[in-house]
């Protein structure tokens, strides 16, 4: 397996840290507010990739983190007037339960910023001890410049990252580069005693604490949105690296931006799509095979087109595993080229897009076949090739967990079916399409093929 490694700008060899181990970290929601599409598509992704590496046989750990605690909860905090733990538990709940009704698996482990902040503690007296951090009037920084790799990660010099950050006014500090470790309590803000008084954790300490807590100091994979390489994941990588003098991470995948209907998603535009809300209109399926349809590290454009569009590649899908379940016969003991060529797509920097397209082509190889057109590549019995497909179909559509959910068609509607079959044989065909709409008015399509005949629930 390889993939890009936005550290070197290569697609390297992957080599997990334990051999048949992968343990891997993301960056989760801040949650003061309900996860848009943009943050689905992250979601989405790591949680296929799981999906993926297990199907190749590694035991994989899977840990993202909840901020409960951030300026955004607090200020919507005060905007509506209640408490910052009411917000945080209101969209942690609500993150939870989208999270479910898109299929996304939870993570193994899911730690919580106010639940960790010993750890936190801990890791800001090893900077402070060794020098690489210090007070300041409003809390504790980490010194740039006594990392001499920052700017590694985002490819930037210190000489570029001075002129273009945005930093906090703070006329103590030694460089506007310098980040907060640890944020000295304002009036009516949420409070922790740490050595230096107190305060709450900065954003960027969570996951350096929580990922060395979980995982190890060094681990395999950690990844999140493009959006997040600078300056959070350069400053935990400054903060871990300096603090246990050791590699933090092996492999660093980054997440395209999403953009709506050609637009980059903002809040200036307040064009953000709430997965919530879209759910309602889309199966999790359809909306995950949408975001497997580009190259992860490449940018989506997110449009209600887009998706009916892949809605009608899932149709195909789906109807043509109907069409198979209803094959008398078992799958023969052999595969088809597809997987194979599956499982290079995914191993070449996980490249979702292709092997969609390969579980495109075999649905067609299938249709093909039904139809009882040759196709030189299958020999042998036209039903054995079938049912191999059907086999080869469900196992790539379950590694990527667009799997159609359907059951066998109802009794009446096969009676019907059989009615149909010898009208037509009798050549009574206005009987014949009389029964027809009866079996339509159940939900089901009908086709009479050289295969045989075929009742396909419908989707809408």
């Amino acid at each position: 397996m390889r993939l890009y490694n936005t550290l070197s700008q290569k697609i390297e060899e992957f080599t997990p840290v334990t051999p048949g181990e992968v343990k891997i970290y993301a960056c989760g929601p801040t949650v003061y507010n309900y996860f848009h599409i943009g943050n689905s598509r992250v979601f989405t992704l790591f949680d296929t990739f799981r999906s993926y590496l297990r199907y190749r046989g590694y035991k994989v750990t899977f840990v993202q983190n909840i901020t409960d605690i951030d300026d955004k909860i607090i200020n919507k905090a005060k905007d509506e007037g209640v408490l910052w733990s009411d917000i945080a538990k209101q969209y942690t709940d609500a993150y939870i339960e989208d999270i479910k009704k898109m299929n996304i698996e939870l993570p193994d482990v899911s730690p919580k910023a106010t639940e960790e902040i010993p750890g936190m503690l801990a890791l800001i007296k090893k900077l402070v001890d060794e020098g690489t951090a210090y007070v300041s009037k409003n809390g504790v920084y980490f010194e740039v410049e006594k990392f001499p790799a920052y700017g590694e990660l985002s490819h930037q010099n210190l000489e570029e990252l001075q002129e273009g950050a945005r930093v906090d006014v703070d006329d103590e500090k030694k460089s506007g580069l310098d980040f907060a470790l640890w944020k000295f309590t304002k009036p009516g803000e949420p409070s922790w005693e740490s050595p230096w008084g107190a305060g709450r954790p900065g954003w960027h300490i969570e996951c350096s604490a929580m990922s060395s807590r979980y995982l190890s100091n060094t681990f395999d994979i950690h990844g999140g949105g493009a959006d997040l390489v600078f300056p959070h994941h350069e400053n935990e990588r400054a903060q871990s690296e300096a603090a246990n003098h050791e590699r933090f991470v092996n492999y660093w995948m980054h997440v395209g931006y999403m953009n709506i209907d050609g637009e980059k998603m903002s809040k200036s535009k307040g064009n953000f799509v709430f997965v919530r809300d879209i759910i309602k209109d889309y199966s999790a399926e359809v909306i995950r095979m949408f975001i497997l349809s580009a190259h992860y590290r490449g940018p989506i454009d997110f449009s209600r087109e887009n998706v009916e569009a892949v809605k009608k590649g899932y149709t195909e899908i789906s109807y043509t595993l109907q069409r198979l379940a209803q094959l008398d016969g078992a799958a023969p003991d052999k595969k088809s080229p597809y997987i194979k060529s599956f499982i290079d797509a995914l191993d070449e920097d996980f490249n979702t897009a292709k092997a969609l397209g390969i579980v495109y082509e075999a649905v067609n190889d299938a249709k093909n076949l039904i139809l009882g057109k040759k196709i030189d590549k299958y020999e042998g019995d036209i039903k054995a090739n079938l049912k191999m497909l059907e086999s080869d179909i469900k196992e790539m559509a379950q590694v990527l967990k667009i799997s159609p959910k359907f059951e066998a068609p109802e009794a009446k509607a096969k009676e019907l079916v059989k009615e149909i079959e010898k009208m037509r044989v009798e050549k009574n065909y206005e009987k014949a399409d009389t029964l027809k709409k009866e079996v339509n008015s159940l939900g089901y399509l009908l086709e009479f093929t050289k295969t045989g005949a075929f009742i396909i629930k419908e989707l809408k």
